[in-house]
């Protein structure tokens, strides 16, 4: 992440059209990386040190579309919200040629740009934290996805504890109750 995030930095860095600011920590960097946000089509989140940053959510919120520069990042509730509606996918291969995100970001139509943002409009809603949490809010998020963990944690649980004796992939552990419906071990 950090090695392509500088390769990515020092090429956009004096590029027409494009703004690169460097967050700071406290109340007036996040008031200005908002303010910069709000003003920008396009937020370059580009991979990191943890699965996903407040970068993709700050984005989302300020009507930015998120452009995604990852091969594998996993994005916070993407088993419920199709995120290709509203941000733009960039494979790491890619954003390290040179002039390739450029390019791509100038390809991409007003039409699309337009419909993109009126998503994020739209998704914005799963990314404000609110007291009391809100239906499909992202306290409401986390929960729902757990809950479908929970059910494929349970299925492999069950799948695993009916395994018939003498099997190839026994568990031998003692942490579920036996697999016999007889008390005695049958010879």
């Amino acid at each position: 992440g950090g090695k392509i995030r500088a390769k990515i930095g020092a090429e956009l860095t004096g590029a027409k059209d494009v703004v690169i600011e460097e967050g700071t920590a406290g109340e007036g960097g996040k008031a200005a990386a908002q303010k910069g946000m709000r003003r920008s089509i396009f937020c370059l989140s580009p991979a990191g040190d943890t699965p996903s940053s407040a970068r993709l959510f700050d984005a989302i919120v300020s009507g930015c579309i998120p452009v995604i520069i990852s091969d594998e990042l996993e994005l916070p509730f993407e088993g419920i919200l199709d995120y290709r509606k509203i941000a733009v996918f960039i494979s790491s291969t890619d954003a390290v040629q040179p002039g390739w995100i450029l390019r791509y970001l100038k390809s991409i139509n007003s039409t699309q740009i337009r419909e993109m943002r009126r998503n994020l409009a739209e998704y914005s809603r799963h990314f404000v934290y609110a007291n009391p949490a809100q239906p499909l809010g992202p306290e409401d998020l986390v929960w729902r996805m757990m809950a479908g963990k929970l059910v494929n944690i349970k299925l492999h649980t069950r799948r695993s504890q009916r395994v018939v004796k003498e099997s190839r992939s026994v568990c031998t552990c003692d942490c579920r109750r036996s697999n016999s419906t007889h008390s005695n071990p049958i010879n």
